[in-house]
Parts: structure tokens; C-alpha cells; sequence
């Protein structure tokens, strides 16, 4: 394939150093060979014209296009293998145009572009006290990250990120630019929000309500750090079924516990840690001053009033802090800092190879069925062993109960799905080339015990699209990301509708059209 004539931006074909820098996204380090994160030719657009050409020419050659914001897939499903094309979105839109604050009939609205990654995003709303529920991954970007819901700290309190949008701009099949929203084209605004990124249309920008701080004053948060005990893990965790399994819990508070094995860069995540810690625990740094942290639990939680007469459970927090080796105590702050306090700053977990894991539940007896015990016994067989190289990173976070916006947004206009699930579960396994069996065999037990008719987390198989693991043909998994055969059946034909061609198709990880 040669390059494609007219294009102003970057192009980076096979069998080039550039190319190879270019085509690393997160996914390459477990799934480059299996998944054919190999695409023919790179194109990273300068502007929308150079995406109408690259869409003109796979028509033309009767090849596919995958599309690229940031690439934190799991799965890598955001790459494309010979002779199709990536479309790496990632620099394109980031000028001072690509970002606008909007106020209309006295509420706040956020033009952006899909080229931000979160990090920046959120740092310019937090500029302007404004914010919005978003995920915690600093280095995910835009695009990607709203078609597949956007899952964060604040998602009983205010839903997804998804939720919040209000319009889609993007080209079409054809390179024509088009507005979409609910009401302008429903079933396109639908399939794009919950579908499967990428295959319905190039989106360039959206728009989001956001919130001002001024109407949540008095809000508050904590982040607390434990070293890492199966007893305290098994505290924390009964404290997190307890909400989970009360449907009635106030909307007022997310909770979400994560779990590190050792060398997991904490600075990264909580920079304020450094100060203290060189004082407190100087063994961590070693004779070259650079910490080597143990394995840690780290919490977060927060409050947020909704109403003048909403009280915060100081109690509540106060059981959650108990045993905790720093934090800063419940900080009342801006909604908009607090968002900026929940993101991960490393760019990756661990540096290694890695097999993962995102379950969802809609149980309410995870108390009586000792879930919290089985999830404890099942984390300390991984990070516990001295040198098994291999590596957790996990997130155990509450999503559910009636007044649960996450619930409430079900009927929305969007097709996220699995909306009465109340709990989340993420047990992502580094390991060192050696150890590729070993993680595997400690996620098939997961799997075979907590997965099922008879599983302890959930009787039926719950995944997202961001998380994906598992098989990569889309339509053959497809029971396991949508609610119901009929949602499945109406993206396909949104499908159809959007991409009759079939450009839009660069893996086997996306809905299939109706033929």
C-alpha cells in the first residue's frame, strides 16, 4: 500500500521505525500477534479533510478503517490488522477551537473534541470549578472513552459520562459532517453511546452537560492507604456490600477500594504521599532514594450534598479511615478538584503482559452468599506468594440501588447496558512472560467460581466494552456486553444504516451489520 495522495498530517507505513512507535497502544503488550494489531498504514489526520480522504480511499480499495483516540482498549480493538487502516485521531482536534465553555437556558454545557486525553480534559473544566462523572485513567482519551460509557467515581451519584451528552458531530461513511442527537437522529445517537466505538461513524466532537461546583457546596472526599492485609482487604470489602446490597443507600456516596501488588507506582497516583512517607517509612526509598512500594489498598470515597437538608455520615466515613497508614482526612472540597484527585496519573499499571478481568453483578445478597470472603481469599492467593511475577491491579467499586444514577439514566436515549448492576469488579493480572500460565489459571478459577449459574459474584456473564476479554468476535459474545437480543438486533441495524460498506469493520470486535 503506498500513501494516500492529499493527506497533510503524518502517514507511517510498514516496515519503518515510525511506524512502529505509532502503532503501541495499550493493548500491544498481550494482544498484538492474537488480535492483529497490525494495521497496513497509519494516517494521524491534521483535519477533517484528511479524514474524508482516508475514508474515500478504503472505499475505493474496499478496506477497512480502525479508529484511534488515545488506544487503552483492552482488547486493542481500536487497532487493525494488513491491509486495512488506523486512523489515529489522537493530535487532530487540539486547538484553542476544540474547546468551549457553552451556557444556555441557565446550564452548562462542554463542546470538546474526541483528541483530549482525560487528564487534560478534566483539568480544564477543574479551571473553571465545572465538572463532570468520568473515568480515572489519565492517559484515556475522549473518543473512545464517552462511546463506551466513561465509568468513574462518581457513577452513583451522577451516572456515566455518557449520560451527559447532549450532541454528536462526526463524518460519515461517506466524509459528510453531520450533527447528530437525540432527536435529530435517535437511533444513531443510541447505537453511538453504548454500541461499539468506531463503527458507526468518524465522531470528532460531542457535547456534555456539566456541573458547576457552586450547586454541591459542601461536598467532601477521602483517599486512605493501607498496607495491605487480607483482613483489613476483608473489612473494607464488607463495608462495600453493605451498600451494594442495600437498594435504598442514599445516592450521596461512592465508594470504590483498589487493590495494588508491590511496585505499583503510587506516587503517580498520590503525589502528597512522598513527603510524609520519606519520613514515616524511609525503608520504601532504599539507598538510591527511589521508593519500591509493598503491596498497598487504597480507597476512595466521597460525599456529595444534593439538597440543603442532606447530612454527611462523618460515621460513614470515619469506619471506612480506621486502620488506614495516610490520609487527609474527609477534605471538604469542590466537586471539581475531587474529580481531579480521582485520577490515576500512570499511564499503565505495570509494565508487563496482562490477563484481565471487568465483572459486573446485579445481586443484593453478595453479604449472605460471603462474596466479600471468597474475593479476599481469591486476591491474597495472587499478591500473597513471594515472586510469582505476577502482578494485581484491582477496583471493587459500588454502581447500583434505586436512587443510583447509573440506574435512573436506563432509559435515556443511550444503549449502555446492563444498567441494574450493583457492583463492579476489576481483577486485571500482570505477569512476566514466565508467568502467563499462572495468571491465567488464577483467572480461570474467578471465572469457573464467581461467573455462572452458580457463581458467588453473578449468575449470568456480565462484561463491558471497555474491559473486554475473553473472545474477540463480537457477534458470537455478544450476550455478554448487550442486555437482550433485541438491543443487539437495533445497533445492528444502526449498523447497516451508517455503514453499508462495511469501512467501519477493521476486526472481528464489532457489531456485525444486518445483511
Amino acid at each position: 500500500m503506498a500513501t494516500i495522495a492529499g493527506i497533510t498530517g503524518n502517514q507511517f507505513m510498514q516496515g519503518t521505525q515510525a511506524y512502529l512507535n505509532n502503532k503501541y497502544q495499550y493493548a500491544s503488550s498481550s494482544h498484538e500477534i492474537d488480535h492483529n494489531m497490525n494495521p497496513e498504514l497509519i494516517v494521524q489526520p491534521k483535519d477533517k479533510n484528511d479524514i474524508v480522504l482516508t475514508l474515500k480511499y478504503a472505499k475505493s480499495k474496499n478496506i477497512a478503517v480502525a479508529i484511534r483516540t488515545g488506544g487503552h482498549q483492552y482488547s486493542g480493538a481500536s487497532s487493525t490488522s494488513a491491509p486495512n487502516i488506523q486512523l489515529d485521531l489522537k493530535e487532530t482536534f487540539r486547538g484553542p477551537d476544540d474547546q468551549a465553555i457553552l451556557e444556555k437556558d441557565g446550564r452548562s454545557f462542554f463542546r470538546t473534541s474526541v483528541s483530549w486525553s482525560l487528564g487534560a480534559f478534566n483539568a480544564y473544566l477543574t479551571s473553571r470549578k465545572l465538572f463532570v462523572p468520568h473515568g480515572q485513567c489519565t492517559d484515556v482519551h475522549l473518543g473512545g472513552h464517552v462511546q463506551t460509557g466513561g465509568y468513574g467515581q462518581l457513577i452513583r451519584s451522577f451516572g456515566l459520562f455518557g449520560d451527559h451528552v447532549s450532541s454528536l458531530e462526526m463524518l460519515d461513511h461517506e466524509g459528510n459532517s453531520k450533527e447528530v442527537t437525540k432527536t435529530t437522529d435517535p437511533e444513531l445517537f443510541y447505537a453511538i453511546l453504548g454500541g461499539s466505538p468506531g463503527n458507526f461513524g468518524v465522531l470528532t466532537h460531542f457535547t456534555v452537560e456539566v456541573h458547576r461546583d457552586s450547586d454541591y457546596k459542601g461536598s467532601r472526599g477521602l483517599r486512605a492507604l493501607y498496607w495491605y492485609d487480607s483482613g483489613t482487604l476483608k473489612r473494607l470489602l464488607d463495608i462495600l456490600v453493605e451498600i451494594s446490597d442495600d437498594v435504598d443507600f442514599p445516592r450521596n456516596y461512592d465508594l470504590c477500594v483498589s487493590v495494588l501488588s508491590s511496585s505499583f507506582k503510587l506516587l503517580d497516583l498520590w503525589p502528597e504521599l512522598d513527603g510524609q512517607m520519606r519520613k514515616e517509612h524511609p525503608e520504601i526509598y532504599g539507598e538510591n532514594g527511589i521508593p519500591f512500594w509493598p503491596r498497598t489498598i487504597v480507597v476512595y470515597a466521597q460525599w456529595v450534598p444534593f439538597d440543603k437538608n442532606d447530612i454527611c455520615n462523618m460515621a460513614w466515613f470515619d469506619r471506612i479511615s480506621e486502620g488506614s497508614i495516610f490520609n487527609l482526612g474527609v477534605q471538604q472540597k469542590p466537586m471539581s478538584e475531587l474529580t481531579g484527585d480521582w485520577i490515576f496519573r500512570n499511564m499503565r499499571e505495570f509494565d508487563h503482559p496482562y490477563i484481565k478481568r471487568t465483572y459486573l453483578t446485579k445481586s443484593t445478597t453478595l453479604g449472605k452468599d460471603n462474596w466479600a470472603s471468597w474475593v479476599t481469599e481469591r486476591i491474597e492467593a495472587i499478591v500473597e506468594p513471594e515472586a510469582n511475577r505476577c502482578w494485581l491491579s484491582a477496583q471493587l467499586q459500588c454502581v447500583g440501588g434505586k436512587h443510583s444514577k447509573f440506574a435512573t439514566n436506563a432509559d435515556n436515549g443511550t444503549s449502555y447496558s446492563w444498567r441494574d448492576s450493583t457492583l463492579v469488579c476489576v481483577l486485571d493480572c500482570f505477569h512476566s512472560s514466565s508467568a502467563q500460565g499462572r495468571a491465567e489459571d488464577w483467572q480461570k478459577v474467578n471465572d469457573n467460581e464467581g461467573i455462572g449459574p452458580k457463581g458467588l459474584f453473578s449468575k449470568q456473564d456480565r462484561r463491558v466494552l471497555w474491559g473486554s476479554y475473553g473472545s474477540f468476535d463480537l457477534d458470537a459474545s455478544w450476550s455478554y456486553y448487550y442486555d437482550d437480543r433485541a438491543k443487539y438486533e437495533r445497533l445492528q441495524k444502526a449498523r447497516q444504516a451508517s455503514d453499508p460498506d462495511g469501512i467501519f469493520t477493521p476486526n472481528s470486535f464489532c457489531v456485525k451489520r444486518l445483511t
